[in-house]
């Protein structure tokens, strides 16, 4: 229940206060939330299956983050900063697929 209530805050804290993002930051604002979703969705599989450790998935969202982004970054500096992107949200979005279909079938039964 916590963390449900601890999302609709941070939800409500967005619409109340509009936050920006440094326009340096912006290419990397959409690579670090699909890391960030590949990590939850990790987490609700790993839920399911009975096998969730809190430290591990705290540690698997930051290093998700952190290692997409830097990946995007160095991408920036050799000047591919677009094929590294889209390379980062290629192969996140397979891990997404893959885990929402082991949430699927799991829930479902199919």
């Amino acid at each position: 229940m916590i963390p449900v209530l601890a999302l609709l805050g941070g939800v409500l804290l967005g619409i109340v206060f509009h936050p920006t993002v440094p326009h340096e930051l912006v290419p990397y604002l959409p690579i670090a939330v699909v890391a960030a979703l590949d990590a939850v969705f990790g987490g609700v599989r790993a839920k399911l299956d009975g096998i969730f450790d809190d430290k591990q998935f705290v540690v698997s969202f930051i290093s998700n983050v952190l290692v997409s982004g830097l990946i995007v970054y160095v991408g920036d500096q050799l000047g591919v900063g677009n094929q590294l992107s889209i390379g980062v949200v290629v192969v996140l979005g397979v891990r997404i697929f893959g885990n929402v279909a082991a949430i699927r079938r799991h829930l479902f039964r199919a």
